[in-house]
């Protein structure tokens, strides 16, 4: 089968197309993948700073949709079903393994290239706001990056909880993107959007922020809370690890929480369906809808993974195998 490979730890330049064995079934569900979804965890391990370093050479890919190969008797898997999964790795091929557990069959009217860049995306905005962010209806949110792959899934998330959502974005197009996505305003990142969010919100703050972004979007926010808000961290793809002093928790009463989904269903598996539970309800309700933003051949997944370097992305980008 054909697949990407990172080869050398130098980001997207490391990754070569190469032809390799199929994944064994093993006890998982083997997937004829149609498309894979390419997230910000794949970029960092093309440069060894994910926190999993797998050694060289490896395929990355966290998350797939296509049709099932095989499947263990007991999984409740087919062949032919139609399926998305977390594979965690080994998403970027015609080919790929995933926990039964990580799988799940694509909701109705869900396309592939939606599907192929769903769980990763979707299962962490819900879990960053419903379980780690404790939003409640009625509450104000708002999302950084908000027409990115997470953030567009992040305001649609909220909305599905009940609160009224802020998108921060950094052009007109982007902006344009996160109103589509479902936000009830948005603010420029580029002008002095710490009084723009503040004076949306009557002065008050907002209850909730969502921040895949750090460095300095980080610092600014927390400014930005309402007594008892909280600041979840989900990412930091501006590069630089920000730091708090703890007294402005404390003096301010407001909170600084890490989301970090994959990491958690080491802790509780159980998670996975019960999120995935949540998020059909929203689906049918119409208020998820995955914003797919480019769709790349397969064979230039270096090329997808520059749009996310370079800040090029809006949506969901995700790589075709047909």
């Amino acid at each position: 089968m054909r697949a990407q490979q990172v080869t050398s730890l130098d980001g997207p330049g490391g990754l070569r197309l190469v032809d390799i064995d199929a994944p064994s079934g093993d006890g998982r569900v083997l997937i004829d993948v149609s498309v894979a979804g390419v997230s910000f965890p794949d970029l960092l391990l093309s440069r060894g700073l994910y926190q999993m370093k797998p050694p060289l050479p490896f395929v990355p890919g966290v998350d797939v949709a296509g049709t099932v190969r095989s499947a263990p008797p007991d999984s409740g898997f087919a062949t032919g079903d139609r399926v998305m999964a977390f594979t965690g790795l080994g998403g970027f091929a015609d080919v790929a393994a995933a926990d039964p557990a990580l799988t799940v069959r694509v909701p109705g009217g869900m396309s592939d290239e939606a599907a192929g860049g769903f769980l990763m995306n979707y299962h962490t905005a819900h879990f960053a706001l419903a379980r780690r962010g404790r939003v409640r209806e009625g509450e104000c949110v708002a999302v950084h990056g908000a027409a990115g792959g997470v953030g567009t899934a992040a305001v649609q998330v909220a909305r599905g909880l009940g609160a009224r959502v802020i998108a921060v974005t950094s052009s007109a197009e982007k902006a344009e993107i996160a109103r589509n996505a479902g936000a009830d305003d948005v603010v420029d990142a580029s002008g002095d959007w710490v009084s723009a969010l503040r004076e949306l919100d009557g002065g008050r703050g907002v209850d909730v922020i969502l921040d895949p972004v750090g460095g300095d979007r980080f610092d600014a926010s927390l400014r930005c809370l309402a007594p008892e808000g909280r600041l979840i961290v989900v990412g930091f793809t501006e590069g630089r690890i920000p730091s708090v002093q703890v007294n402005r928790l404390l003096f301010r009463n407001v909170e600084v929480v890490g989301a970090a989904w994959g990491a958690f269903l080491g802790v509780e598996p159980e998670l996975f369906a019960s999120t995935q539970s949540e998020l059909d309800t929203m689906i049918e309700r119409g208020v998820v809808a995955p914003v797919v933003g480019a769709a790349l051949p397969l064979t230039d997944a270096a090329g997808a993974l520059r749009m996310l370097e370079e800040r090029r992305a809006t949506g969901k980008v995700v790589l075709t195998t047909r």
